[in-house]
């Protein structure tokens, strides 16, 4: 190759090269990981393309920019689309908005909705809305291009579950007969579970299940490895009821483990105090663990009320792997803020001797390596987990809180 023609090679490489480099960084977001608002269980969608298919109301998404600028939004629908009228509002989350109006052509499947200047990094909110009253249909992506952006690409919506675990002091680590704690809800969102007394073999904790009802819940898993269906559990590995208390629906759970299941619809209420209690009693390769909860008023706590207790197989031991976490439990409203306290924590070993928890280790679930709005920490001498809404900070895996000062509660007197 002579000197010439290899100058030329270069520099078509280089010009190549430069203008790959160039081209401006791109996010497609599948539809069907929008949040429907304000009902949040209005868009149909299709599981496998990703398709939103129809969405009465808007579709709200949120994304992560690392860098400022201009960025360009567009907007992929499926084949044969009808007509329709749209408004796209970008900013920062929380924040005022820009707005730009679309309308998109019979049978269009990519049409140019605008572009928006992002003036900070951090968490920004696209809303999608219809203009003529009629619902959003046939949407297929949306398309962020022009600045570097993050932003959860798979259908999964809830937010990750969070936890906080606890250790006994090292001479009760297997003697570990009660478990209390205190639960104080900041916000209350639909499906939203915050559970207080987590151990090897159960949990107890209190649930939001709709607009109407709310519960206490205490289950008990199964022995065994059945993940799904409780009747392939063999016979000497099933958790067996003792008792339960008035008003209490007791049965069997599955899909996540299986295992013995009670609740009690209790209209506990945002800001309330419950109480949770749990006690094990070990009887040879059996344990039997019973839950009971009180609810604070204003003029102190309620009588212990028993919720259930269930005998377990395969166990033979006191509580072990102590903890609590908060989940939302339903994928539809991932992006509101779930904050829940934790405090006036205690264990009892079986020869009687109280001791507080006063640190923590956090945790997530793997959900919370695609979503970073998830935290834990210390506030008011007592714990707290937080997650959802896309704009609260994040704690790492690991993390370690330590309460500080004099203790702010005492353990409870027992059940009689």
């Amino acid at each position: 190759m002579s000197t010439t023609a290899h100058l030329v090679l270069v520099a078509i490489l280089l010009l190549g090269g430069t203008a790959r480099s160039q081209e401006p960084p791109t996010l497609t977001i599948p539809a069907f990981c929008g949040y429907s608002y304000p009902d949040a269980r209005a868009a149909k969608r299709n599981h496998k393309t990703g398709v939103v298919r129809e969405c009465k109301g808007e579709l709200h998404y949120y994304f992560e920019c690392s860098t400022t600028g201009q960025m360009k939004v567009e907007i992929e629908r499926v084949k044969e689309s009808a007509a329709a009228a749209i408004e796209v509002s970008v900013g920062p989350h929380p924040g005022n908005r820009a707005r730009a109006r679309a309308t998109l052509a019979k049978g269009d499947t990519k049409t140019w909705a605008g572009s928006f200047g992002l003036h900070l990094p951090g968490v920004h909110k696209l809303t999608i809305r219809s203009t003529n009253n009629k619902p959003l249909t046939n949407l297929k992506a949306i398309v962020l291009s022009g600045v570097v952006l993050r932003a959860p690409t798979v259908e999964r919506r809830n937010a990750s579950s969070v936890h906080l675990s606890y250790k006994a002091p090292k001479a009760d680590k297997d003697d570990v007969e009660w478990f209390y704690c205190e639960l104080t809800p900041k916000t209350d969102p639909l499906w939203t579970y915050y559970m207080a007394t987590g151990w090897h073999r159960g949990y107890f904790g209190m649930q939001v299940n709709s607009k109407k009802e709310r519960r206490i819940i205490f289950s008990v898993w199964d022995a065994g490895n059945e993940a799904v269906d409780r009747k392939k559990v063999k016979a000497e590995d099933l958790v067996q009821l003792v008792r339960k208390g008035d008003e209490v629906h007791a049965g069997g759970f599955g899909n996540e483990g299986t295992g013995g299941h009670s609740h009690l619809v209790h209209d506990w209420q945002l800001g309330d105090t419950i109480r949770f209690l749990v006690h094990a009693e070990p009887d040879g390769k059996h344990t039997t663990y019973t839950g009971w909860f009180s609810h604070v008023r204003k003029d102190g706590a309620d009588p212990w009320q028993l919720v259930a207790s269930f005998k377990a197989p395969r166990d033979g031991r006191y509580l072990h792997n102590l903890y609590s976490f908060s989940e939302n439990f339903s994928g539809a409203n991932g992006d509101r803020d779930r904050q829940c306290d934790y405090g006036n924590i205690w264990l009892r070993n079986k020869v009687g001797n109280w001791s507080e928890v006063r640190s923590a280790s956090f945790s997530h679930d793997g959900h919370g390596k695609i979503r970073s709005d998830r935290r834990g920490g210390v506030r008011d001498g007592r714990f707290f987990l937080q997650h959802g809404n896309f704009a609260i900070p994040s704690s790492r895996r690991g993390s370690k809180f330590t309460l500080k000062g004099t203790p702010v509660g005492k353990p409870p007197l027992l059940p009689q």
